[in-house]
């Protein structure tokens, strides 16, 4: 195959994959049957079907038990602000939009005390098998799932602290530069690595889609002087959210 040619799955599934965009096959219609692809395109009953996991694969289609593949509802992403950490008000940047605009959000969470694993040890700079405060967060919008967050915080900075528990206590439901401050920890940093990888049949459970659907990684880590305080993972659906990132210039 020279450089620039594609195998003839693509070219089909590229043929369609227009004809959804442009309309002409809106959401709701049944795609062509295999036989019909076979037939219209001059290839295999392999390289149709192939075409069709594409599309799938894509997002753009989905099976229907006993009745066929038919084209999906292409949702119109929604924005999710990042904003790092927010100094003076203290607020996460989820509650904040709530609180400026007309936001719609509300959020549901659970704390307990776990250990480490290995990947948490390393991005918080301890041993595996220390003693952390894990907090899973779910964040809806207009009753919608829109947003996974898991954080783990080292007990050996919150431990018997009135902050162990993120949303309880007097800064309970603050953001963690309220919270860290309140035990004189001063949060001085904030990175995001943001990727995109497919959901977890258990992520996809909750937050919607099938099997394959791609979704936006954020993995978020806070500093005090050099030493991670807070590391949480987040995760978005990409194909009905961007996430937007309000960066200060200095």
């Amino acid at each position: 195959m020279t450089f620039g040619e594609q195998p003839a799955y693509l070219r089909v599934a590229g043929d369609l994959r227009k004809k959804i965009v442009d309309g002409q096959l809106p959401p709701h219609t049944r795609l062509p049957s295999q036989a019909r692809i076979r037939q219209e395109y001059g290839v295999s009953d392999t390289v149709a079907l192939e075409a069709r996991k594409v599309l799938m694969a894509e997002g753009l289609v989905e099976g229907r038990s006993g009745s066929g593949t038919y084209v999906r509802e292409r949702p119109v992403p929604r924005r999710i602000s990042r904003s790092g950490y927010r100094p003076t008000g203290g607020a996460t940047p989820f509650r904040q939009e709530q609180a400026d605009g007309e936001g719609r959000g509300t959020w549901e969470s659970s704390s307990e005390q776990s250990e480490a694993s290995v990947a948490v040890a390393e991005r918080l700079g301890i041993e595996p098998g220390e003693r952390v405060m894990c907090t899973r967060y779910l964040y809806r919008e207009g009753g919608e799932a829109m947003m996974l967050s898991t954080s783990w915080e080292p007990l050996t900075v919150t431990g018997r602290t009135p902050v162990m528990l993120p949303e309880e206590g007097p800064v309970g439901g603050m953001g963690v530069v309220e919270r860290m401050r309140a035990i004189d920890v001063i949060v001085d940093n904030v990175t995001e690595e943001v990727g995109a990888r497919p959901g977890l049949a258990e992520e996809l459970l909750v937050l919607g889609g099938v099997p394959g659907h791609v979704v936006l990684a954020i993995q978020r880590t806070f500093y005090a002087s050099g030493r991670p305080v807070e590391t949480a993972d987040v995760v978005v659906p990409a194909d009905r959210y961007r996430v937007a990132y309000h960066l200060p210039v200095k």
